[in-house]
């Protein structure tokens, strides 16, 4: 049973397994196309959650394109392709990208009602969202603090009598 299941993450096992023409284009998993094309065995092409619609689209109104749906780790993604594929331009695009959209997320993230908020987190990728997530922790802690509650805390140690030298 052990053979049988480290064979079945073997890579040239799974080649083995499946005969493909040369020319061919197939849609592989990540991990597995990264590894074919660190192999030589094939060439990556550049996947369409980055091509020149998407480009175009950021371009013209980035805070309201929809990320998740082309790419839920659309940063983290693009970090890891940009190298194999061989587009030079991608890591600037996605800083440029990250700093378009970073203030509306910010931005909705402290003043959003929770209805108009769901919407909206719905067109965010996952690192997106978990910086939203944050700004509205901040937040709702800044309004605590400043509602109310201690402004300072005594520190235990400050409140205990000294012991007299003499």
């Amino acid at each position: 049973m052990l053979s049988e299941m480290t064979s079945y993450y073997d890579i040239d096992d799974i080649l083995a397994e499946e005969e493909v023409e040369s020319g061919s284009k197939v849609e592989l998993p990540f991990w597995l196309a990264q590894e074919l094309h660190l192999r030589q065995v094939a060439v990556m092409a550049l996947p369409s959650c980055f091509n020149q619609r998407t480009r175009l689209e950021i371009q013209a109104d980035a805070a309201f394109v929809d990320l998740r749906s082309r790419c839920q780790f659309f940063y983290e993604f693009g970090c890891k392709i940009a190298p194999l594929v061989g587009d030079r331009t991608i890591g600037s695009w996605l800083l440029s990208t990250l700093k378009s959209r970073y203030k509306e997320v910010l931005t909705k993230a402290h003043s959003a009602v929770f209805a108009a908020s769901s919407k909206y987190l719905a067109l965010l990728s996952k690192e997106e969202t978990k910086m939203y997530e944050a700004a509205q922790s901040s937040m709702t802690a800044f309004k605590k603090w400043r509602m109310g509650g201690p402004r300072f805390q005594r520190a235990s140690f400050l409140s205990r009598k000294r012991k007299s030298t003499e």
